[in-house]
């Protein structure tokens, strides 16, 4: 690996907005890649990967911080630079060849030596005999398998990948990325470096040479992680799932004391934490498992294969039992509180009641009925709240967090949505206490 690097991040923010509805989407990032490495930028959604990954190629400014490309200060689009995204972006009305042909054509190459380039590149990414097939004859991992040729057309120095398998069947997904790891490793492709989004943390480790860990709100970094692993990986070895349990760790925290945890709410000094969007059936099943298994700790990240959900997933889950005090989290080991194994054996009104009582602490909760309460006939329109929360969170942010209150509420009986007038109304029971 080389001691220069090849492309570097100083001092980068990202904000939308200005005055009262001021965000800050990423905040102070630096980071460097060298040539020869493969590294995967993982994190919780809206954590602001993918925002790096644009501004990296050039395809958003930054609001503050520079992007340096091989020691000169990036300006506009990097001709240096390829992105796959998750969705293919093909155009369909061109077959195979030709959507790969067109990244050559606008590269300035001519013909014959365009359609000997793209076949080459067809072949490498094993869809030689589907030239002429079109978009729609093609499975899921065909159609990225194209999406991987035309990026490659180009000859980028560094690959750009926007959570590229996350739109792909299990089995599609493991192929390709076994597929693309050959190209790699085998030298297969002129590319000098490799930079992935991700959310799934075995996917990283199975990857990635080296891991960059963001969190949100902001988007920021927190922590690096070297793999040094020799490849081809093995995900049922020790050492794997190892480094797999660090990352967990690393990404599910430690739980803090209550006031740290809870954090504030909307309009009071200090964070207002946002509430995981999960469902409660979900949150219910997790506890359960952990309350059967028997166990004093789990290890976060088994859970994955054995409740069959993703990373992001299950980091969600453990964040909303953490967050009601039906769990406690540390060093990448989730431990049910008693309070969680009395949820999980209680009967269905039990637990509506325990989760009431639970959810009622949380700022943001307590701020949203405190508001139906002193509001005329203990009513609120969506619109309202929404204003109100976009000047914590971004719009769709704020979104995010009226459809969980609206959920958790509805669930814990504290109050009453009706879709059609778009009102939410504060629970009878609670209109005179």
């Amino acid at each position: 690996m080389s001691a220069e690097p090849l492309m570097q991040l100083e001092n980068i923010y990202q904000i939308y907005g200005s005055g009262a509805r001021r965000f800050t989407a990423v905040e102070d990032v630096n980071m460097s890649l060298f040539p020869g490495e493969f590294v995967a930028l993982l994190g919780p959604s809206g954590c602001g990967k993918s925002t790096l990954l644009r501004i990296i190629t050039g395809l958003q400014p930054p609001s503050k911080g520079k992007v340096i490309y091989r020691g000169e200060v990036l300006r506009g689009v990097n001709f240096n630079s390829s992105m796959i995204f998750q969705t293919f972006a093909l155009f369909p009305w061109l077959n195979v060849i030709e959507n790969v042909s067109l990244a050559l054509q606008v590269k300035g190459i001519e013909e014959p030596e365009r359609t000997q380039k793209a076949e080459d590149l067809l072949d490498r990414v094993g869809l030689d005999g589907f030239e002429s097939a079109y978009p729609r004859e093609l499975s899921g991992g065909m159609r990225q398998k194209v999406g991987f040729a035309r990026a490659m057309a180009v000859e980028p120095e560094l690959l750009c990948l926007d959570e590229p398998f996350s739109a792909l069947d299990v089995l599609s997904a493991e192929a390709l990325r076994n597929e693309l790891l050959e190209l790699w490793t085998g030298g297969k492709i002129p590319t000098k470096a490799i930079l992935m989004v991700s959310h799934n943390i075995e996917e990283a480790v199975f990857l990635a040479d080296r891991i960059i860990i963001m969190d949100k709100q902001p988007g920021r970094i927190i922590a690096e992680h070297r793999i040094n692993l020799p490849h081809p990986r093995q995900r049922k070895s020790p050492v794997f799932q190892n480094q797999v349990d660090l990352v967990y760790a690393i990404l599910a925290g430690q739980t803090l004391p209550e006031n740290e945890e809870l954090g504030t709410a909307p309009g009071e000094g200090g964070r207002t934490r946002q509430l995981p969007k999960v469902e409660i059936g979900d949150l219910t099943g997790l506890l359960e498992y952990l309350t059967e298994s028997g166990e004093e700790k789990y290890d976060i990240y088994l859970l994955e294969d054995e409740l069959g959900i993703n990373s992001d997933q299950l980091l969600l889950l453990t964040e909303a039992a953490e967050l009601l005090g039906f769990a406690s989290i540390a060093k990448g080991d989730i431990e049910i509180t008693p309070l969680g194994q009395t949820y999980a054996e209680a009967s269905i009104l039990g637990r509506k009641e325990i989760f009431a009582s639970r959810v009622r602490r949380i700022p943001m909760m307590r701020w949203l009925l405190t508001m139906l309460k002193a509001s005329d006939k203990q009513q609120l329109k969506w619109n309202v709240i929404q204003t109100a929360l976009s000047l914590e969170f971004p719009p769709d942010e704020a979104e995010v967090q009226i459809e969980t209150l609206i959920n958790w509420g509805r669930y814990g009986e504290l109050l009453v949505y009706e879709d059609d007038s778009e009102t939410l109304t504060l629970e009878t029971s609670l209109q005179k206490v």
